[in-house]
């Protein structure tokens, strides 16, 4: 570096005058003899010295240069945003859009949906961020198309097909049958989902559940079992009628009440209003007969970016979706937008049945469940509900998962009547759905109300009812009272595995061998229904039968692995299974004379795999059902964390801490640790400094006086020795 340096000074110094240099005496070839380090001390020429670098405008076509921030802290904010003020109305929604960042996160999803693994940030190639780029220039200026097959402004990872080489048959094909959504309006649904799903969440009413984070069907029957234990009349409504396909107009007003952006209103009406393509039937029938079949089908190799299809069990699993989850909204070219614009348009029928709520609420200080105070009812067994006369109080509840909903009433049926009446005139105003006596029935809870493949009811009981009376004596009686029992139901259990093809009949079911696992090994067949087995016992946890149902399952499945053993290792009978492979099925079977040799011995020479048993094949291995309290007023854990957040970055709520602490004679921690630093800095003295001498004279005054302390110890301990002696003589 230096002599680049020495040889640039040089060229200058031959080519200028020496009166150009300070100072003006001394030749440039005396400068040129001193030593490097002299040579920083001497002025720059104009011409030598060193310009500030000059800053280039960020260039807007530059995707580097946009991604300034974290795409999460960026979501983050939203929803903070949205929880702090949730009534007011968003107008300004562009600027979100308009965020490159959000466009790489939601690539990254759609990517992982398309390919079955995680592509991280860093890993996102150049092209592919200058054609999220250009995608969102496309949606922000207006010429971004919905379901576009051949105009496309990125293109999905597995997508290796070049339009322009296509011939007209396929182009034509292209464009007129049914496809899977393009890559690029998934992306835009992803985008739109991220700023849109804070905000109607902060709107939302809590009596909704589904298609919302945190708000599954087990808190769903959480929810019922702790507040509907006091209802005796219930009206169960069904309007997923309006999951298939509502018209357009009524879901842009209902959006338009909370959203006022223009730009975001105008692109979810272009997917709702845009045309979906379907293949019409006349091609289907015309390939199903120009289709040979071939005696012997290839199996497909997948390709490495292909996603494998789902495990079995997860398939077999989704096939116990209870009637309330079976119907997923999709709706135009909405994509994952449709389960949320699903929930705005109902919110406000959940908006008005909570105004109904209110109305109707009429207590009476001599029920035995609601007087009127704010904790009401029996907190601590919230399911029972003591027997003391008629129902006094007038009182309802409301729920909603999706399209259905559960209404509890407490009172006379003509009560219940009347809500219908007014609930059947509502839906007619609003959603335009025309709905009957017949499709809203009024129950009563002795018959049975079955919701989400669970059955209310309620049983008498007699339980002894401990509690302290006056004086702080402990009385202990007996009392009757009926208790919410929410089971789950066996009848439909059966159903809907004989859907499943996994038995046949009714009244006494026999199970059916599952061929579908007839290739696989024992050990993969083993675990796939392990897995099933696991899943269903985490999906009646809130059962009160949940030992007999799973013990159920477990019992048919064993069946049916049972047969499919018996048919492929040819064993003729369920019985000789079993005494080969044990009650769950844990050793290995072998065709040859029905024989099984030493399963322990090749396990330990590494000659076959374990085999993990069939789980839950007796009743006391299923797990206890989970009675947790459900607390009052609950909410998902990231909605409590925002709540919370919110609440601490307030600055009265540290002052009101304060107050609090001062009050009640506390001191803070911090408040603490700075009384106690400024107590030390207060009184502390600062030593003088210390020469040798003053070192060497203060070491030996300190061995002088530990010196004397030893004599004076061995003096008194002298004195005492001859006390003692003295006292014995």
């Amino acid at each position: 570096m230096h002599r680049h340096l020495l040889l640039h000074l040089r060229r200058r110094l031959l080519s200028t005058s020496a009166a150009a240099f300070s100072p003006p005496t001394q030749s440039p070839y005396l400068l040129l003899r001193r030593p490097i380090s002299s040579l920083s001390s001497l002025p720059y020429p104009h011409s030598l010295a060193p310009r500030p670098p000059r800053r280039l405008p960020p260039d807007p076509d530059d995707p580097s240069t946009l991604l300034r921030e974290d795409p999460i802290s960026l979501c983050a904010s939203i929803w903070i945003d949205s929880f702090r003020d949730p009534s007011a109305t968003a107008s300004s929604l562009s600027p979100h859009l308009r965020r490159l960042e959000l466009w790489v996160l939601a690539y990254q999803k759609v990517y992982a949906d398309e390919t079955g693994s995680y592509l991280p940030k860093s890993s996102v190639s150049r092209p592919a961020l200058e054609s999220l780029l250009a995608l969102r220039n496309a949606v922000l200026d207006g010429r971004f198309r919905w379901g576009a097959r051949l105009d496309l402004f990125i293109r999905s990872p597995r997508d290796k097909t070049d339009p322009s080489s296509l011939s007209k048959r396929k182009l034509r094909a292209l464009l007129t049958s049914a496809q899977p959504p393009p890559f690029q309006d998934r992306i835009v649904q992803e985008v739109l989902l991220m700023i849109l799903e804070p905000i109607y969440e902060a709107r939302f009413s809590q009596k909704s559940f589904a298609f919302r984070p945190g708000r599954t069907a087990h808190a769903v029957i959480r929810t019922i079992r702790r507040s509907f234990a006091g209802y005796l009349w219930y009206i169960k409504g069904d309007l997923s009628t309006i999951l298939d396909g509502v018209k357009p107009a009524l879901i842009i007003n209902a959006l338009i009440r909370d959203v006022r952006d223009k730009k975001v209103v105008d692109l979810i009406k272009s997917a709702l209003t845009t045309p979906v393509i379907t293949g019409r039937a006349i091609d289907e029938e015309a390939a199903k007969k120009k289709k040979k079949k071939r005696k012997y089908q290839k199996k497909r190799v997948l390709a490495e970016d292909e996603p494998k299809p789902d495990p079995y069990w997860l398939q077999t699993f989704f096939g116990f979706a209870p009637e309330e989850a079976e119907k997923l909204p999709d709706w135009g070219h909405c994509g994952v937008l449709s389960s949320l614009l699903a929930n705005v348009y109902l919110d406000e029928l959940d908006k008005w049945m909570e105004e109904k709520i209110k109305e109707f609420y009429r207590p009476s200080k001599s029920d035995v469940i609601w007087t009127g105070g704010e904790e009401q009812g029996n907190t601590s067994w919230p399911e029972f509900v003591p027997t003391s006369g008629p129902d006094k109080t007038r009182k309802m509840d409301y729920i909603r998962y999706g399209g259905h909903f559960l209404i509890g009433v407490r009172g006379p049926r003509a009560d219940a009547a009347v809500l219908r009446k007014l609930l059947i005139e509502f839906c007619d105003q609003r959603y335009q759905l025309k709905l009957d006596n017949e499709s809203l029935a009024i129950e009563h809870i002795t018959k049975g109300i079955m919701f989400l493949d669970h059955v209310l009811c309620r049983r008498v009981v007699y339980p002894t009812l401990r509690y302290t009376a006056t004086g702080g004596k402990i009385i202990s009686e007996k009392g009757v009272g009926t208790l919410l029992s929410v089971t789950a139901s066996l009848k439909q259990c059966i159903k809907q595995f004989r859907k499943l093809e996994f038995l046949k009949g009714d009244r006494d079911p026999d199970p059916q061998p599952c061929f579908r696992m007839f290739h696989a090994t024992q050990a993969h067949t083993n675990a796939q229904m392990n897995k099933l087995l696991q899943t269903m016992v985490e999906w009646y946890r809130y059962a009160d039968n949940r030992k007999k149902v799973v013990n159920f399952c477990s019992y048919i499945i064993r069946g049916s692995l049972a047969k499919l053993y018996a048919a492929k290792y040819k064993l003729r009978s369920r019985a000789k299974v079993y005494k080969i492979a044990s009650r769950n099925l844990s050793r290995p079977l072998k065709d040859k004379k029905g024989q099984s040799p030493e399963y322990h011995n090749l396990l330990r020479m590494g000659l076959l795999d374990s085999i993990d048993g069939l789980q839950y094949t007796r009743m006391s291995l299923v797990p206890e059902t989970d009675y947790t309290p459900f607390p009052s007023g609950w909410r998902p854990d990231h909605e409590k964390v925002l709540l919370e957040y919110i609440r601490l970055e307030d600055a009265g709520t540290l002052e009101e801490q304060r107050n609090c602490l001062r009050e009640q004679g506390l001191v803070t921690p911090q408040d603490y640790v700075s009384t106690l630093v400024w107590n030390y800095k207060k009184s502390a003295l600062v030593p003088p400094s210390l020469e040798e001498n003053d070192a060497q004279r203060a070491k030996e005054e300190l061995l002088g006086s530990n010196r004397d302390e030893i004599k004076d110890r061995i003096r008194e301990g002298e004195e005492n020795g001859g006390v003692l002696q003295a006292a014995q003589m």
